[in-house]
């Protein structure tokens, strides 16, 4: 539990503060989604207990600094954000990094969070990084929070099923390190991804999340 994390009131009015603190709700569902996902595909490439913990904190935090962009995101529903503004929010892994700078968190869980949007192929954000440049804990976070969202409902999509987010994203494998998107594969067919699977489909049924550490 990370009890210093809180979210201030949001200035809104009393029907869009609702709205608002659904979407951060669902925030908080893919950070667990996430967590438990890297931890295992860290498990999966067998790195120490130590570094699969690490990833499970990056993956819970990696969002943060979206609370930054409360009125770019949250209560939009179905409104398109306008380019600028996307400019904007790209800037939320950076936002993470400098929130959380300020506390002991490790070099690992910082630089993870801070490139978990670089694509292996170089065509990511924020430093366009390439294949092996890009940190490793940072490349396990892209696997999971892609796979994340996609079986996750969004405002303008219900949630894939698990075999389509998959499929999904072997068309678009150039994004990822070929070696750890093989341990993932590995990992959403072991006995292990089952209680994680258990909570994506509390996700889309609304009920409540946990670590599963």
């Amino acid at each position: 539990m990370v009890d210093f994390l809180t979210i201030e009131e949001l200035q809104y009015n009393d029907e869009m503060a609702d709205i608002a603190n659904e979407d951060l709700v669902e925030g908080i569902r893919h950070g667990i989604i996430v967590s438990n996902l890297a931890r295992l595909l860290a498990m999966k490439l067998n790195m120490e207990d130590i570094y699969c913990y690490e990833m499970a904190k990056a993956g819970l935090l990696h969002d943060i600094g979206k609370l930054r962009l409360s009125k770019y995101l949250y209560g939009r529903k179905k409104n398109v954000l306008q380019i600028e503004e996307m400019k904007y929010v790209r800037k939320h892994s950076e936002f993470s990094y400098d929130i959380l700078s300020k506390y002991e968190f490790s070099p690992l869980i910082l630089e993870s969070i801070y490139h978990h949007h670089e694509n292996f192929d170089g065509s990511g954000y924020p430093d366009n990084l390439k294949g092996y440049d890009i940190p490793k804990g940072a490349r396990i976070l892209r696997t999971c929070d892609v796979f994340a969202a996609l079986v996750s409902d969004r405002p303008y999509r219900e949630a894939f099923e698990i075999e389509t987010a998959v499929e999904l994203m072997i068309d678009e494998v150039k994004n990822f390190d070929m070696e750890i998107f093989l341990a993932f594969l590995e990992m959403v067919h072991s006995a292990e991804f089952v209680k994680i699977k258990s909570i994506i489909e509390s996700n889309k049924q609304h009920e409540e999340l946990k670590l599963i550490m």
